[in-house]
């Protein structure tokens, strides 16, 4: 009998495996699939930790980076405004491979007469130009720009072979230099300084037009040494203008000769201050090493209105020394007004300073040197102590341009003095992300030409920061508002941009050349990504602790993407990638709505869809332990009953469990 019954099951068994196959064949199988799950791991898109980089994102063991040191003799020739410069680089070659050849960026070639960078950055008739645009595009004879290299040559003074493709000229050695070993060289040069008013140079001159002068703010000018790393050997992409640059740390010793009349400041420490400044001017400097509150004066308004008629044909040599840099600017006319006061960053002093024509007053002598102490204060709380003496704002029309120690800012008054709170706050917020650019990517030198939002990301976000904290400590130059009025960073200002047309947004791990909204892409999508996270996902506690450790961890080196978001998990204990993913990989936006609500009561008995679900797999309410059974309002096997009625009445099993569990006091404290 027993042996009949066994038979009958298998054929049952067998029965139904054959009906569900036979239905399984009758139905289209789905392909299988890959995990794409968006909370993955992102051991895919990371670059495999190493010897030169660790999977804590921190430098590993072997990390290495190389060095160019520049000595530099520059001349200025304001009445052809062209510069001419001779300069010796000494490479040092820190990494473990032999070099045969040496890349030079040659950044002023993107406005030589055959450079594609207008082909390249083209796209067809535009609607509407900036009028110095139009006039220089389509009136004028196109500028001779571009460096004019009169030789390049070995510390023996023997001509070198060098080939120049567009921004990028590469210097052939005669030997491969080893590694450990260092190299000198020499280049010399000039080129015809743009007006930047017209063409949009991110360095140049504004002329003016109702005294003869003008005004310079110069970067990029002499040729410099591109990166080689671990990461992409020779990282010689070309200058087209959106990507920015990479750039190793070196030394400086650079002598500038200008006309005598000139008022001049850059990057580095001033050698021979006692043979440029006058007698009054070094007074006023002294002043300024102890004014803590508030700007000295250094030259004024009056001295710079004598100084615009003054055309001197004497020159003058200003000495400049700066150590551990990645780059060089300066900035000179003789209708600079001058003014500068110390901030305390840490245990040392710090020069906060401002340059700027009489145009700019008054807004820039109420507020540029304010913002300038402001934002190194803010910074160096977030990061780490500002390393540099000093940090220089320099007012220039149009511009928003970040180097060393030294920047350029737009914000310009109307001729009667009179501006509006978008000129104040725009011109106070170039001023708190130029100088913030000191710290990302000057000092945590990130690769711009590759990753914009590496630096342009994180210093808008801490600009908003920093604006936030301009505001608290300065009400009475937001009044009447009480909170700084950020253009970037909350969240709902990024809203249109990443609800908007998908063919003309990239994600924000995108080369800066190939992005068609470089603003909100490279600023204000990162930014408003890290405020996101620094107040809702992480919090600030931990936020700030893993942004303060990848700052350190990268000051003075050169770090990447995933060095960055590694740091963020490792400081944090937070898993960060499905953020990462998410907000920097692809350009999904979130799109959260409310489809309903539901209301459930608390109920002795279970309902229809939990009695299927026992039924299913031949569960009695004996077989289960004490369960509290929840009943949807309005289905259909609802009790309206249970509406009337506390918890205490609708469940013995929840009644039992409090009168066992707890005191008379906590029962009556339950709601």
């Amino acid at each position: 009998m027993n042996y009949f019954r066994y038979i009958l099951v298998l054929c049952v068994l067998f029965s139904a495996n054959v009906t569900w196959a036979q239905q399984q064949e009758q139905k289209e199988r789905e392909p299988g699939h890959y995990n794409q799950s968006k909370f993955r791991q992102m051991y895919e898109e990371f670059a495999t930790p190493n010897t030169y980089r660790s999977a804590s994102g921190s430098p590993g063991p072997d990390y290495y980076q190389q060095q160019a040191d520049y000595k530099m003799d520059i001349e200025l020739d304001d009445e052809n405004a062209r510069i001419y410069g001779v300069e010796t680089i000494t490479y040092h070659n820190n990494s473990p491979d032999d070099l045969e050849f040496l890349w030079v960026q040659l950044d002023q070639n993107v406005r030589a007469k055959d450079s594609k960078a207008p082909l390249r950055n083209g796209n067809g008739v535009s609607l509407a130009y900036r009028t110095g645009q139009f006039a220089g595009q389509y009136m004028n004879a196109p500028f001779d720009g571009g460096f004019k290299i009169e030789y390049v040559r070995d510390a023996n003074g023997r001509p070198m072979p060098y080939t120049v493709n567009q921004t990028m000229m590469r210097v052939d050695l005669a030997r491969p230099l080893k590694s450990g070993e260092q190299y000198s060289f020499d280049i010399k040069w000039w080129y015809n300084i743009p007006n930047h008013t017209v063409d949009r140079a991110r360095s140049g001159y504004e002329y003016f037009p109702k005294d003869g002068n003008r005004a310079y703010v110069i970067a990029q000018f002499f040729p410099r040494m591109a990166v080689y790393s671990d990461v992409d050997g020779w990282q010689n992409h070309q200058f087209w203008g959106s990507g920015e640059f990479a750039l190793p740390f070196g030394d400086y010793e650079v002598n500038i000769t200008v006309p005598a009349d000139h008022i001049l400041d850059a990057t580095g420490e001033l050698q021979n201050r006692k043979e440029v400044f006058s007698k009054e001017m070094m007074k006023r400097y002294e002043q300024a090493r102890k004014s803590y509150d508030k700007p000295v004066i250094i030259v004024t308004q009056e001295e710079v209105e004598e100084l615009e008629k003054g055309f001197s044909e004497k020159k003058k040599t200003w000495r400049f020394k700066a150590r551990n840099v990645r780059d060089y600017g300066f900035a000179t006319s003789r209708k600079f007004i001058w003014d500068m006061q110390a901030v305390r960053i840490g245990n040392r002093d710090v020069m906060a300073v401002s340059l700027y024509p009489k145009e700019g007053n008054p807004l820039w002598e109420e507020y540029s040197t304010k913002a300038v102490a402001s934002t190194l204060r803010s910074y160096s709380k977030f990061t780490f102590d500002y390393p540099y003496s000093k940090a220089i704002s320099v007012h220039a029309r149009n511009q928003g341009m970040e180097y060393p120690m030294i920047c350029w800012n737009y914000g310009r008054p109307n001729e009667d003095g009179t501006y509006s709170d978008r000129v104040k706050y725009g011109m106070i917020s170039v001023i708190i992300h130029e100088v913030g650019h000191n710290f990302f990517p000057m000092i945590v030198n990130s690769d711009e030409r590759q990753w914009g939002w590496m630096d342009e990301g994180l210093d808008t976000f801490m600009q908003y920061l920093a604006e936030q904290e301009f505001g608290e400590a300065f009400p009475e130059a937001i009044a009447p508002n009480e909170k700084y009025p950020s253009r970037r960073g909350d969240p709902s200002k990024i809203v249109p941009y990443m609800s908007g047309d998908q063919s003309t947004i990239s994600p924000i791990m995108s080369n800066p050349e190939n992005v068609y909204q470089l603003g909100p892409n490279a600023y204000a999508k990162p930014a408003t990504a890290l405020n996101i996270l620094r107040e809702t996902v992480m919090g600030r506690e931990l936020f700030d602790h893993a942004f303060k450790t990848y700052a350190q961890r990268w000051k003075f080196k050169h770090p990447t993407p995933e060095d960055f978001f590694r740091t963020m998990e490792d400081a944090s204990a937070v898993d960060l990638d499905w953020y990462w993913r998410s907000w920097f990989y692809t350009t999904d936006y979130v799109d959260i709505g409310v489809k309903g609500v539901k209301k459930y009561y608390v109920s002795d008995k279970p309902g229809k869809k939990m009695r299927e679900y026992m039924a299913a797999r031949n569960i009695s309410e004996n077989d289960l332990p004490p369960l509290v059974y929840l009943a949807e309002e309005g289905s259909e096997d609802f009790d309206p009953e249970l509406k009337g009625k506390n918890l205490l009445e609708t469940s013995q099993t929840l009644k039992e469990f409090m009168m066992d569990n707890m005191t008379a006091e906590e029962r009556k404290s339950i709601k």
